[in-house]
């Protein structure tokens, strides 16, 4: 619930326009329209610029991302670095079976790992446009929500001081731990499915084994292959609910991957030492709706897809696109239609990307659900990707986030 407001002797506040909650993809890019706009706006973040800058995410962006943050003079970095992919290729019956996505809708992927982008972000956010930014404050809290006289207060980390800003906004990008969603009202909703499933993430200090996304469906249980870098790839390999870091061993993480992603007809992975393994419960969230009097959320404070069709950092930066030139027209010329459309615009697309996720967790663990009649029927649905041009097209569609609407 958002918090009372201060106590009046509380130091004298600071004022900006807005408020932004969080320095990832989405309050960053943020941060970046409103800057680009001549909108003064104050980004605070709990964590040190070294960790978000480093933070290991997501690596895929869609085609359509990219233009956005393209038009917005965001994409300097990334068209200059990332790489751009075509195929995808479904492993299973002991064989590879490429998709050429590319083929299809004449649409791309681009590969660029989350710290680079939030590094540009931060970059031109701090250093090139001047924006306002803090990190590594403490007990931040949302005040106000419901007036016109919005306030966020936090601790200053290097005085201890607590202080208060006044603002118009407030953008909650701090997910779903975050102060943003602390301050909810009991009027929000929150809609949550568990896939029932983990997976192990892993970033191995290796070469990627191909050069495509490899999804690889085998009775032991899913592994996912995905290039990052030309020295690091990420990997996924479903794992039992509950299961630690550390029963998952070098040798035995090595042993599975190369089982679940063998193909026949391939060569076999590229081994390297394991700089990161984490288990993530597979489950999905969305808020409704998104906005609570003058509080707005994005990302991952307003919504959750698991890594199963790399759709978060996604559906971070259409909201950011969203909310940015919302409120870029309403604080420069009073044009409230892009804030009054918010959510309804965010979550029509929200919805698509849960039910596309939720389609594929069952295309990636219905092998190996234990459940002949599942694994039969997923079998067949794999099938059909490769024989029907319009099941195909489905995909493709979904997949790179190319409908014309949502």
């Amino acid at each position: 619930m958002t918090s009372p407001s201060p106590h009046s002797d509380s130091p004298a506040p600071s004022r900006f326009p807005v408020v932004v909650v969080g320095a990832g993809p989405a309050g960053l890019t943020v941060g970046n329209i409103l800057r680009a706009a001549g909108v003064g706006c104050l980004v605070l973040e709990t964590e040190s610029r070294r960790f978000v800058e480093q933070r290991p995410r997501a690596g895929f962006i869609e085609e359509r991302v990219v233009r956005g943050l393209e038009q917005r003079g965001l994409a300097g970095g990334l068209l200059e670095r990332a790489e751009r992919h075509s195929v995808c290729e479904f492993r299973f019956d002991g064989h590879g079976h490429p998709f050429d996505y590319t083929e299809l809708t004449a649409g791309h992927h681009w590969v660029y790992p989350q710290p680079l982008l939030v590094s540009d972000l931060v970059r031109e956010y701090a250093d090139v446009r001047g924006g306002e930014i803090r990190f590594g404050v403490r007990d931040v809290r949302l005040h106000d929500l419901d007036s016109d006289r919005p306030a966020v207060s936090y601790t200053d980390p290097d005085s201890g001081e607590r202080l208060l800003v006044r603002c118009d906004f407030v953008a909650g990008c701090d997910g779903a731990r975050g102060a943003s969603r602390a301050a909810l009202p009991d009027r929000a909703r929150t809609s949550r499915y568990d896939l029932g499933v983990a997976w192990l993430a892993l970033l191995a200090e290796a070469p990627p084994s191909s050069d495509r996304v490899l999804f690889g469906m085998h009775p032991s249980g899913f592994a996912g292959h995905m290039p990052r870098t030309p020295e690091v790839t990420r990997y996924y390999l479903q794992c039992p609910p509950g299961d630690h870091p550390d029963d998952w061993p070098h040798e035995r993480v090595w042993s599975e991957l190369q089982q679940r992603l063998r193909a026949a007809d391939r060569p076999p992975l590229t081994e390297g030492r394991l700089l990161e393994k984490r288990v993530l419960d597979m489950h999905n969230y969305v808020v409704e709706p998104m906005v609570f009097g003058r509080l707005f959320l994005a990302g991952d404070a307003a919504h959750l897809v698991a890594p199963i069709a790399a759709k978060g950092m996604n559906l971070a930066l259409h909201d950011a696109f969203l909310l940015g030139d919302g409120l870029a027209a309403r604080l420069t010329g009073g044009d409230p239609a892009g804030l009054d459309g918010y959510s309804r615009t965010c979550l029509r697309r929200v919805w698509e990307y849960q039910e596309f996720s939720q389609w594929l967790s069952g295309i990636y663990h219905g092998v190996s659900s234990g459940d002949p009649y599942r694994a039969g029927t997923t079998l067949a649905r794999l099938r059909r990707l490769f024989t029907s041009p319009l099941a195909a097209a489905a995909f493709a569609e979904q997949y790179l986030g190319t409908a014309a609407a949502y």
